[in-house]
């Protein structure tokens, strides 16, 4: 895991504890993020978690519909991306899946 997402991650304990099982969510999605549609051969979780971890914290910060919060989210994926090989579109894809998961 990068040095930026770890401290991403610090931060989001902080500001969604009680609301997110963070390590619950990592495990999910280490277990599924292969089967999803959007995933690309030839990546891995690793290229993937800090995606899905704007998805789940994102949800928890903003609720509400995905598109009110895509601006945010999308700004916070660029900020922890670190060496993550996703593109902003698959990463959004990413995002979108942790949040609708969260929503549902």
């Amino acid at each position: 895991m990068t040095t930026a997402m770890l401290d991403h991650e610090k931060d989001t304990d902080v500001s969604v504890a009680g609301r997110v099982d963070a390590a619950h969510e990592d495990a999910h999605w280490q277990r599924a993020h292969a089967a999803e549609r959007y995933f690309r051969p030839g990546l891995d979780y690793e290229d993937y978690a800090g995606a899905y971890c704007v998805g789940y914290t994102g949800y928890a910060q903003y609720g509400g519909a995905f598109e009110d919060a895509e601006k945010s989210l999308c700004a916070n994926w660029i900020r922890i991306k670190g060496d993550s090989r996703l593109s902003l579109d698959d990463a959004m894809l990413a995002v979108r899946a942790a949040w609708s998961r969260m929503a549902a």
